[in-house]
């Protein structure tokens, strides 16, 4: 059973605004993150030549501890994020080696079109989730090595034993690992039906011609297609079951949220 660990609200991750879809529990966020196939994460870049904005770079990324690898969802965890040695976030993380390079780190995932009598009320089914924490440069070759397989096992479980492994040494240091030591964080969750108003519901001349409902809507992993150079006969097992589940519990979750009331 999950424990309700939660992260504490403060001025920078407090939620106002339909407070009441506000998640804090560390198990409802991580999950999103895990869940999400590409995460945005934020940075300022302190550099005279630069123009005074933010950067933001995709990034595949996964939540997990190292010294604790039986760790749940619900426990406290790094945020593990992989990129390219020479990457600009690499370099300015490098030299914040000390306390760690602030970052915010965002997540969402799309589960229906709300679609209401008026535009206004028009709206997403959602899950989203952001993270604020300190990113540093994983020198440690056993805790790289973890994370990279952490990482690849987010995006098709099993695929790291399916592959070849370990990673060459030349693979090693081109590839870079950033550990976010999370600081707060919060999610915010809708679903259910529309939410119009009463004046609307109460003319019959405009409830009669506009529909309203819900469409459902996730991901979904397609027929795998065979590379030129693929020399395996058929799907292999881990890769059609991991599609196959995952598509259920998407679609499972989406069509549940559409039906969800508030």
């Amino acid at each position: 059973m999950p424990r309700d660990l939660a992260y504490p609200k403060e001025r920078g991750n407090t939620i106002h605004r339909e407070s009441e879809r506000a998640r804090y529990d560390l198990h409802t966020i991580h999950s999103i993150i895990n869940t999400t196939p590409v995460l945005h994460v934020s940075f300022n870049v302190v550099d005279s030549g630069q123009k005074p904005f933010p950067a933001i770079l995709p990034m595949i990324g996964q939540m997990g501890s190292f010294s604790h690898p039986s760790a749940g969802l619900e426990d406290i965890l790094d945020c593990y994020l992989h990129g390219y040695v020479s990457s600009r976030v690499m370099k300015i993380a490098r030299e914040n080696s000390d306390e760690g390079l602030p970052v915010t780190i965002a997540a969402t995932k799309c589960d229906g079109l709300v679609l209401s009598l008026t535009p206004f009320s028009h709206s997403y089914n959602y899950r989203s989730a952001v993270l604020f924490g300190y990113a540093t440069l994983v020198d440690d070759k056993e805790e790289k090595l973890w994370a990279m397989r952490l990482i690849t096992e987010s995006v098709l479980k099993g695929q790291w034993e399916h592959s070849r492994t370990p990673p060459e040494s030349g693979e090693l240091s081109s590839t870079t690992v950033l550990r976010i030591r999370i600081a707060s964080g919060s999610g915010k969750i809708r679903d259910g039906e529309p939410h119009d108003d009463k004046k609307d519901l109460d003319r019959p001349d405009l409830t009669s011609k506009v529909w309203t409902g819900v469409i459902p809507m996730w991901e979904t992993l397609g027929e795998p297609v065979a590379s030129r150079s693929n020399r395996v006969e058929g799907v292999p097992d881990h890769i059609r079951s991991f599609s196959d589940r995952s598509n259920k519990k998407s679609q499972a979750y989406a069509q549940k949220a559409a039906r969800d009331r508030q």
